[in-house]
């Protein structure tokens, strides 16, 4: 093993991180090499600096005005060179800043500061990398993402366990998701949650977040050594007053020293910015000290530099720079109507739906997306759809059917689910 894992490991040694970290996250380092010896030449080499690979004129990056000239208002340092690693070091302390002003059970909390990673896709890969060997356990409800498979099954050869997502009266199935982690093998645990919740469109209650944060406790008290993801891709579209409106890595950022806990969430959704490929990855844990989670930062900045080198400077300079607008906040809020008014219409739309219809809709108020559980063949009547009437969706397990109708203008709604609603019927 490298002397700088080593070092690192030390750090950390005889903490939650320590116990949780995978034989790659073990082995992980951030090098002496390139990256850190032109950081260091940056403050030092006052005569001449010949250490990055990079060509520049007169003291500024060359670039092709071709592209140079699309983008007027970013200088040429904020757009063409080379980012940290770790991500633009503004940016970074900009997106904390922020975390708890959304966060208002997080405010005075110690976190890392955000690593910047090249969108949430890879700050899940890389925290599979991290801390998952073949074999472990990862949970998550059985409506998930079916990239988490690819990562975290395909990519890390980790076991996933799900567990029913809704309880028999409509709200989050908590004892099934206890019962998942309690059942789970070895005293390791990993698990992710997602709100609002793709495929289904769903956040749970204030009451049901404070019941798995009591159940997260109980199971740390009791020895279970957790790792807490929460993936807040489609974080602030909460579009009902009893959901939660917070992440639960707020509450769990402090609440006992066998839990991890880790944010992953970006400007993908949040700020409109889906192709800028800007994600961020905190992580925190109670009396976890500045050390470890320095030591961890380091290693994951590893990770990072394993994998993508760093992310895009150009989107993370147009990111910073947006927040700075005096029309951020509303552009922001103006985004958010839009969205909500279509998510109204189409819980009008579903509810409207009489009692023959083979299509039920499940509990959803938050995100991007509602989903149908079908009587026939999801798989049948997303095809039907697409080749009869133009129609596109998504079919999941061959019995759910997906609505992104965040993609569909308000005016055209009626007609979709109509449309959905009759074809359902003709395919069954």
């Amino acid at each position: 093993m490298n002397i700088l894992a080593e070092e690192l490991n030390s750090i950390i040694e005889g903490s939650i991180v320590s116990n949780l970290l995978s034989d790659f996250g073990k082995r992980f380092y951030f090098p002496k090499g390139i990256v850190a010896q032109s950081g260091e030449a940056k403050k030092k080499a006052t005569r001449f600096n010949a250490t990055v690979g990079m060509a520049t004129s007169n003291g500024k990056p060359m670039f092709l005005n071709s592209v140079r000239n699309q983008i007027p208002e970013l200088s040429e340092v904020d757009a063409f060179p080379y980012a940290p690693t770790p991500g633009v070091p503004e940016l970074r302390s900009k997106w904390r800043e922020e975390m708890d002003q959304k966060n208002p059970s997080l405010a005075g909390k110690e976190t890392s500061v955000p690593l910047v990673t090249s969108g949430l896709t890879h700050g899940l890969s890389v925290l599979g990398d991290m801390f998952l060997n073949k074999g472990d356990t990862i949970v998550f409800p059985d409506m998930f993402w079916g990239n988490y498979r690819l990562i975290f099954e395909e990519r890390n050869q980790a076991d996933i366990v799900t567990f029913p997502f809704f309880s028999e009266n409509g709200g989050m199935n908590i004892e099934g998701f206890e019962k998942a982690l309690t059942e789970a093998p070895g005293d390791k645990i990993s698990f992710v949650l997602n709100f609002p919740n793709n495929p289904t469109g769903y956040t749970p209650s204030v009451d049901d977040g404070n019941k798995i944060i009591e159940m997260l406790l109980k199971l740390a008290k009791s020895g279970k050594k957790i790792l807490a993801i929460m993936d807040d891709a489609y974080f602030g579209l909460f579009y009902e007053d009893e959901s939660l409106k917070e992440s639960l890595f707020g509450k769990i950022a402090d609440l006992h020293e066998n839990i991890l806990a880790v944010k992953v969430d970006g400007v993908t959704k949040e700020n409109f910015a889906w192709g800028f490929r800007v994600g961020f990855l905190t992580y925190a844990s109670k009396n976890l000290s500045s050390e470890a989670l320095g030591a961890l930062t380091t290693k994951t900045s590893g990770a990072i530099r394993a994998s993508v080198s760093n992310s895009n400077k150009m989107a993370q300079s147009l990111v910073l720079k947006s927040f700075s607008s005096n029309t951020y906040q509303s552009e922001k809020d103006a985004g958010f109507i839009i969205l909500k008014e279509r998510y109204l219409k189409v819980r009008e739309l579903v509810e409207s739906f009489n009692s023959e219809s083979p299509l039920k809709a499940l509990p959803f108020n938050s995100g991007y997306f509602m989903t149908f559980l079908y009587e026939g063949n999801s798989e049948k009547l997303r095809v039907y759809l697409l080749n009869e009437y133009g129609i596109g969706t998504i079919s999941i397990q061959s019995k759910y059917l997906r609505i992104a109708y965040s993609s569909v203008e308000l005016e055209k709604l009626d007609e979709l689910f109509t449309i959905i609603d009759k074809a359902a019927k003709e395919v069954l």
